[in-house]
């Protein structure tokens, strides 16, 4: 029995084995007939499939294209020996370092990308060598699939057995995207230095080998040459290590001048903004999906504005030239409810060559902002309790803790210039005693240094990154200076930032996508709808009401300057550097934020003028525009604070600076002030003298308990030092406690309250609603009668002040107001406040 079972086992083995032959070798047969079936990839088929697959962008309404990626493609396909042996070895280096060693997949590549594609499931993971991107991007299809991989892998190993390594070195460089629509090395070649292929240098075949990895983002003629010369330098250096090239040729090939000849004009729309948006569907999809995804973009931009943008830029920086030494300008306009970029211009002209024009100085980083950074160090005052009515001193003061109070080092070893900081205002003029709200409006540097020291530096910088600065990262670098501009920042996130303070403290990060179809039409992207408060909303109102007042600006601007737009509400900031290199201009309205600004590209000074000169009217130009498309707007106003609020805050904080201690008084008696006191007669005396701020606020706890010793705070000695110095030159007469009064209010009492009774109308009588009723009162009083007020259930409807005080209404004429049964009531004041009220009722007839 036993031989009888083994026998049938040793059967089944064998027939198992069999059938698993079979199908192995059925697999195999059909795999290796799938892989004859698959078509070489040519040129030709390249090039059917990016026209077929080009990605379109387009303007905010889907109807104006901005940009087709492959339109007026070029491309010349020239010979494998007519190529820059340099090129050969550079793109081997960079792209495939075993290029000529692999059978077109590298084993330990195709390895790790099963690991990783089984572990992520996106099956996103190739060999990544040169036959590879071959044979994909002559596939016809993108899709990211296991099938796919498999083919690209396969071709490859066919490709390598079918064609030597020669050939298919001369497909890569003849087909690859270069940036734009120039394809091919030789078009590339030609495009950025104006010769053949055959001719290029070492240095310049390094910085085309350093091209495809990236076109947009390294492209000569957008905003990150230095990211382009870094992969320059790492492209030399891994030819070092393949042997292609010497340390000499390495070293002189490293610190040779290329320069690229001026880029072409092209079937292109607000160009700076597309190839913002190119860049960053590069970074988001890959190059590969960006040239031949078939792509439907749907951006954010408003073209009829954008087109208005640029012909005001190109007009102004003209003008700007010649009258300022500044000939250059760009322009941001942002959607602060959405983040939506509505306009990018960044230069006069994209496409002139002499300011190197197609560099985008909207999104650079290498701008210092001058005073358009106060604002952010006056909200995080107003975070921390200070108002637009606290009271500094404008006066020159020395900030350095190295230096003593008049600005002399305190080591002998240094000097003025080394360790010293005694910033001036911008028109040589110290105002003395000046409130928040005066010195943000009229741009006053030195109340603002002391304002970011009160607010907190560290502080002041968190809340620019949440709301939006991201380039300011190192405190260190900037100390005090931070907010005079210290620190480079780019005009498109200064102009998403001042969205904050449009939009009641909540941030929409900046966007560019409404929407991306693929070439199917599904979408795959929409515009992102995230958004945080990161600003209290009554301080962005606060920011928002100092800004827009007009009248709080004029000393410095004028009443009718290039800020001002009669009958529209709108804030705004400008900012000017020490050296006069740069000059900007952000303001918003609820609905959009639009900022601008002025220089030259090469960084030399302008002339020794404010932004509200040079960039301002550029800026007025423009909004001008953007308020024609938009309602007539207003920003909500902050919370006022009562009076009996404010008298509870410390007098600095609201206001007075002739001293820190606090008297109520009444302005009529002059004696001390009552519970009996009306708010129109309060007053109050000041003693302590006059000091800084620092003297009488903690400025970790501003609110809390003032410090027991202001010493204890580093800034006091040289804040306080040009106080006390100011109140000698100025002779001012400090109050002490012995001008305080010792007596109350004997003016104020319930005794003194006038007497009033109603004569007419009638208590209880009905009136037709068209009657005019005739209000007659009875009254005595130790002071004569001064002002009637009139209310009609509960809403006021008028008031009398002349003798003999006559009044009159209809009822129909407050037809919101009647009822059958109403009641009339009035307020009388005498001559010194006291005040006193009676009502009566009466009915009116219905209709």
């Amino acid at each position: 029995m036993k031989r009888k079972y083994s026998i049938k086992k040793e059967k089944l083995i064998r027939n198992s084995l069999a059938i698993a032959g079979i199908v192995v070798l059925f697999s195999l047969g059909s795999t290796l007939f799938w892989v004859s079936s698959f078509k070489i990839p040519t040129l030709e088929s390249f090039e059917e499939r990016k026209v077929a697959e080009s990605t379109k962008i387009y303007d905010k309404t889907g109807k104006v294209l901005l940009y087709d990626v492959f339109q007026n493609v070029k491309r010349t396909v020239v010979p494998f020996d007519e190529i820059s042996r340099h090129v050969k070895n550079a793109t081997v280096a960079i792209e495939d370092k075993e290029f000529y060693q692999h059978g077109g997949v590298k084993p330990t590549a195709f390895l790790r990308a099963i690991l990783v594609n089984l572990q992520t499931g996106e099956f996103s993971q190739g060999g990544s060598t040169i036959t590879q991107q071959v044979v994909k991007n002559s596939l016809l299809t993108n899709e990211k699939s296991i099938s796919r991989k498999l083919k690209e892998w396969l071709l490859a190993i066919r490709i390598e057995k079918e064609l030597d390594k020669n050939t298919i070195l001369s497909m890569y460089l003849n087909e690859i995207p270069y940036g734009g629509s120039v394809y091919g090395i030789e078009e590339a070649s030609e495009t950025f230095f104006g010769k053949k292929a055959s001719e290029v240098t070492l240095a310049e075949a390094a910085y085309l080998a350093a091209l495809p990895q990236a076109p947009s983002f390294y492209s000569p003629y957008g905003s990150h040459k230095e990211s382009l010369e870094k992969r320059k330098n790492l492209v030399l250096s891994r030819m070092l290590e393949s042997g292609f090239i010497n340390e000499d040729e390495f070293a002189k090939a490293k610190e040779e001048k290329v320069e690229f000849i001026p880029q072409e004009e092209k079937g292109i729309k607000a160009p700076h903004f597309v190839m913002f948006v190119r860049e960053y569907l590069e970074k988001k999809y890959g190059a590969d999906v960006l040239e031949n995804g078939g792509l439907r973009v749907i951006t954010t931009l408003d073209y009829s504005l954008q087109e208005k943008a640029e012909r005001l830029a190109q007009e102004y920086a003209l003008e700007n030239k010649e009258k300022f030494n500044a000939e250059n300008d760009a322009i941001v306009a942002i959607d602060p409810r959405t983040g939506g970029v509505l306009v990018m211009v960044g230069s006069r002209y994209y496409f002139d060559t002499e300011i190197d024009g197609n560099f985008n100085v909207a999104t650079a980083y290498n701008r210092q902002p001058g005073s358009a950074f106060k604002p952010f160090a006056y909200a995080e005052a107003f975070n921390k309790g200070y108002l637009p009515e606290t009271a500094l001193f404008d006066l020159q003061t020395e900030f350095s803790t190295l230096c003593d109070p008049q600005g002399n080092p305190l080591s002998p070893l240094q000097t003025k210039e080394e360790v010293c900081y005694m910033p001036t205002n911008y028109d040589g003029i110290f105002r003395g005693p000046i409130t928040m709200r005066e010195a943000l409006a009229q741009s006053i540097n030195v109340p603002a240094v002391k304002t970011l020291y009160l607010a907190g530096m560290q502080d002041t910088l968190t809340l620019a990154k949440n709301m939006g600065i991201t380039s300011l990262t190192d405190i260190n670098r900037y100390g005090l200076t931070l907010v005079l501009g210290g620190g480079e920042v780019s005009l498109l996130d200064m102009a998403s930032a001042y969205g904050v303070f449009a939009n009641d403290g909540q941030r929409h990060p900046y966007q560019v996508i409404s929407e991306i179809q693929d070439k199917n039409g599904n979408i795959i992207e929409t515009a992102k709808n995230s958004s945080a408060q990161v600003l209290p909303q009554e301080t962005a109102r606060k920011i928002s009401n100092v800004l827009s007042d007009n009248n709080a600006r004029a000393p410095a601007f004028g009443e009718q300057s290039f800020l001002n737009f009669p009958g529209k509400e709108v804030a705004v900031k400008t900012g000017t550097t020490n050296d006069y290199r740069d000059a900007w201009i952000i303001g918003y309205t609820p609905s959009v934020v639009v900022g601008a600004w002025a220089g030259n590209n090469d960084n030399r000074p302008m002339e020794k003028k404010v932004a509200g000169f040079i960039i301002a009217p550029l800026w007025n130009a423009f909004m001008q525009e953007v308020l024609k498309t938009l309602p007539n707007e207003y920003f909500v106003k902050p919370q006022p604070l009562s009076e009996s609020a404010l008298y509870n805050i410390k007098p600095v904080i609201r206001g007075k600076w002739q001293g820190g201690i606090s008297f109520p008084i009444d302005t009529v008696s002059g004696k001390k002030a009552s519970p009996y006191t009306p708010q129109e007669t309060l007053g109050e005396i000041l003693t302590g003298g006059v000091h800084s701020i620092l003297y009488w606020v903690n400025k970790e706890d501003p609110l809390g308990v003032g410090p027991v010793n202001p010493l204890n705070d580093p800034q006091f000695e040289r804040w306080e030092y040009q106080v006390r110095r100011w109140v000698v030159t100025h002779n001012i007469v400090e109050t002490t406690d012995m001008s305080v009064p010792q007596t109350f209010d004997d003016i104020h009492k319930p005794e003194y309250a006038p007497k009033v009774s109603i004569v007419s109308p009638a208590f209880g009588k009905q009136y037709d609603r068209q009657e005019s009723l005739f209000v007659s009162i009875s009254y005595s009083g130790t002071y004569p009668l001064q002002k009637i007020e009139y209310y009609l259930n509960g809403n006021y409807i008028g008031n009398s002040s002349k003798s003999p005080f006559n009044f009159s209404f209809i009822p129909q004429e407050f037809e919101s107001y009647i009822e059958k049964t109403n009641e009339l009531r009035v307020v009388i004041y005498d001559s010194v406040y006291n005040k006193n009220q009676t009502s009566i009722f009466f009915d009116v007839a219905e209709n």
